[in-house]
């Protein structure tokens, strides 16, 4: 049983970061505060690109554009992403590199990664960002998503599972397509895919079970300090597939399937009901209860991955005040200041919002204004003694 008491923990945080012809930027190099950095700027004078290269460092890809090749800045031939990373008291140097039409190459402390999988989690980020509405707004995708991160930050089992499952996943409803167009069905073929399902199924459901176990009551907790404590919410895990059946559900479902001419049984169609006195969130939920719920559910992940890791992921709050009132602002950027916190990134279109924002809390921080993918000048602000 995990302990989420929150306490000071063995420390990481991101020493420096260098792009070249990374999205709008031509050359930048900048070394960065252990706490709070922020980053000011017009829309689209690229404060969140630095943002996004701090997560390519962590998850190998973009946040806002999971196609790499439009990562590379406009006419250029290549992106390079480089960081210096103190973990506990050892230095760590990560390099991604992507030329055009090339395979993306990921390095860390000059080793080449043979799968890029085998990277992630080894510096955990936690992000929220405008996008996240879609957590209460979205589809089941999303949600199922939000669980696959959390769970793949510290599991890597779960994630080579998971990469499996969807591998076969996509195979199994080709050949529906393909079973539907030629007019005939080979239940022979199809229990190829079959049992990849159900192995990884299984695994993956028994996870997630386990996971959100945990994970519920420190969500209930952030829940109940952002919002006073004064409201009930709930997350229920459901599912139609079953630990122990997982594999006559499926069976069950051939018909189905050859009918819909794709796979309508497993933990691919699993869901997050979320709920606040028993009622949908989504519809029931107002603007301020759906605010506190995501940052809720965020600040959970953070406190979860923290104590599986053993050390403070990093944080990164992207247009912060875009979504959120100067109030919930300040309450979060007061939260994430103690020192059981680890480093904050943050973004927002004016630096004398962030200036005030910081001042009043009292907390350190350095502010790179950001003008036309280039760092113009850069300000700390310092508490007073």
């Amino acid at each position: 049983m995990l302990n989420f008491g929150l306490s000071k923990s063995p420390f990481m945080h991101c020493k420096e970061l260098s792009l070249i012809n990374f999205k709008n930027y031509q050359e930048a190099t900048l070394e960065f505060s252990e706490k709070f950095n922020c980053f000011a700027g017009n829309n689209g004078a690229g404060k969140t690109n630095v943002l996004d290269a701090i997560y390519y460092l962590s998850f190998c890809k973009s946040f806002s554009n999971p196609v790499d090749s439009q990562n590379i800045r406009f006419e250029e031939d290549f992106f390079v992403v480089q960081g210096k990373y103190q973990v506990n008291g050892q230095e760590d140097d990560l390099y991604c590199g992507l030329k055009r039409n090339q395979r993306k190459v990921f390095k860390r402390n000059k080793k080449e990664y043979d799968r890029l999988s085998d990277h992630i989690g080894a510096y955990p980020l936690v992000l929220l960002s405008p996008a996240d509405t879609q957590l209460i707004l979205g589809g089941s995708e999303d949600r199922r998503k939000f669980i696959d991160g959390v769970i793949s930050q510290y599991n890597k089992e779960y994630l080579q599972r998971l990469l499996t499952y969807n591998r076969a996943l996509q195979q199994r409803n080709t050949l529906l397509k393909v079973f539907a167009e030629k007019r005939r069905f080979d239940e022979a073929s199809l229990e190829i895919w079959d049992e990849q399902l159900i192995q990884n199924g299984v695994f993956i459901l028994k996870e997630r079970i386990l996971f959100f176990r945990e994970f519920l009551p420190v969500f209930n907790k952030y829940y109940a300090v952002l919002s006073g404590d004064n409201e009930v919410v709930n997350i229920e895990y459901l599912t139609a597939a079953g630990e122990s059946n997982y594999r006559e559900k499926l069976v069950e479902a051939r018909q189905r399937d050859r009918i819909a001419q794709y796979t309508t049984m497993g933990i691919h169609k699993d869901e997050l009901s979320f709920l606040i006195h028993d009622n949908p969130v989504k519809k029931f939920g107002s603007q301020g209860q759906q605010k506190s719920f995501i940052i809720a559910l965020k600040l959970a992940q953070f406190v979860f991955t923290k104590e599986v890791k053993g050390f403070n992921p990093i944080l990164l709050f992207d247009d912060v005040f875009d979504k959120l009132d100067a109030d919930r602002v300040q309450h979060l950027m007061l939260l994430v200041s103690k020192e059981d916190f680890g480093q904050v990134f943050v973004s927002d279109t004016h630096a004398s919002r962030i200036e005030k924002l910081f001042k009043s809390i009292g907390a350190e921080c350095r502010i790179f204004i950001v003008e036309d993918g280039s760092i113009a000048r850069i300000k700390t602000i310092k508490p007073k003694s």
